[in-house]
């Protein structure tokens, strides 16, 4: 069975939105531990406002190696409206989220990555489905914004991976305990 793994940019008190407003750095060993996240998925799933906000942005940019990945990687957005076509690769999640995720599951291939999308990622971790959760957490407090881990049951996680950047920033893998 293929592994759900979320990978979220928090700051310190956990707000998951807008990161582009608390990451104002990004290093080397930042970019290492993305192409060790993305290395392993061949499939992602993104929230309609992920979505809206990346389809016009990643598909010029240069900004690697997110870039080429997201840019060729298969997308299953969660909406309930038609895509603009224009991203390749992008495709409608038909039914529910949680089906649909089971079903991508039980397919052979690489692990499933769930990024920047925060009512995703908060969907999958309160059905159980999540198997790991890869951060970069900002030396920074963003003060509001919606945070990644509100409104969950209590859950347990085992640390499988930790590390700070040369900019301050830590990187923390945990796995689910179930």
């Amino acid at each position: 069975m293929r592994k759900i793994v979320v990978y979220e940019l928090l700051s310190l008190d956990g707000v998951a939105e807008h990161p582009d407003e608390f990451f104002p750095d990004w290093d080397d060993v930042m970019d290492t531990n993305m192409a060790e996240v993305i290395g392993t998925q061949d499939t992602v799933i993104l929230g309609r406002r992920s979505y809206n906000e990346w389809a016009p942005y990643w598909p010029e940019s240069t900004m690697e190696p997110f870039a080429t990945f997201i840019n060729g990687v298969d997308k299953f957005v969660v909406t309930s409206t038609p895509l603009d076509g224009k991203w390749a690769n992008s495709h409608v999640v038909e039914g529910g989220l949680v089906e649909f995720v089971r079903q991508l599951q039980d397919q052979p291939g690489g692990d499933i990555g769930v990024h920047a999308s925060i009512s995703v990622a908060q969907a999958l971790l309160a059905e159980g489905m999540v198997d790991q959760l890869k951060l970069v957490i900002a030396p920074a407090i963003a003060g509001k914004g919606r945070r990644l881990l509100d409104g969950l049951a209590p859950q347990r996680f085992e640390s499988i991976k930790s590390a700070t950047s040369p900019t301050g920033h830590l990187l923390a893998d945990y796995r689910i305990l179930r």
